[in-house]
């Protein structure tokens, strides 16, 4: 999976963007089956094979388990950027958050709350950062959604970005138009998942 440096750097360039993504070849990160073979965002029959969560899943790799229940379980990061560093993964194969049924995505946040305080209590942290990595340009290496808990301390510097002055939103046309376009595409979105939902009743 790369050096710590590495996994800070693919982990922070979506805080910090500096240029193109470099190519999986050149960036000394190893992806795994699912990330070269990503073919759409349904649940993809096969690639579980190959996928590093899934053997986890099915015992075939080790891990270190926090958390396990019918949906999702919890392991330690084999690569931390924190003490107690942790990946809630669902059981069932899904290569990204967006193709990830929203009750799979429910049940993962949902144990959030328990995991994170238990993490920050076994490593004294008193913070964490939740962070999803979804798509190459995000970060994302291994498909196989994922949601990272990262404890935290102060001034521990893990985010370069962390120092940089954050930009008051300017609110002129450029930022309406965003904002009606994104208005847009959800109402859309809404309105085809209800005329889905008709279908099936009739």
């Amino acid at each position: 999976m790369g050096t710590p440096k590495r996994r800070l750097a693919v982990l922070s360039s979506h805080l910090l963007p500096t240029g193109p993504a470099p190519s999986s070849s050149s960036s000394g990160v190893s992806a795994s089956f699912c990330a070269q073979q990503r073919l759409s965002h349904s649940q993809e029959s096969g690639h579980e094979n190959d996928c590093v969560f899934c053997k986890i899943i099915r015992g075939e790799s080790p891990a270190v388990k926090l958390y396990e229940d019918d949906t999702c379980l919890c392991i330690l990061d084999t690569n931390p950027l924190s003490l107690g560093h942790s990946l809630i993964v669902p059981k069932s194969h899904f290569s990204c958050l967006d193709a990830t049924p929203p009750s799979v995505v429910a049940a993962m946040c949902a144990k959030v709350p328990l995991i994170s305080n238990a993490i920050m209590k076994a490593t004294d942290a008193d913070s964490f950062n939740l962070l999803v990595n979804n798509g190459a340009a995000a970060g994302q290496v291994i498909f196989h959604t994922h949601i990272h808990i990262i404890p935290r301390k102060a001034r521990d510097c893990l985010w370069t970005s962390e120092s940089l002055r954050r930009r008051p939103l300017k609110i002129d046309q450029e930022t309406s138009q965003l904002a009606d376009q994104v208005r847009e595409k959800l109402s859309n979105i809404c309105e085809c998942s209800s005329k889905g939902q008709e279908s099936s009743l009739s």
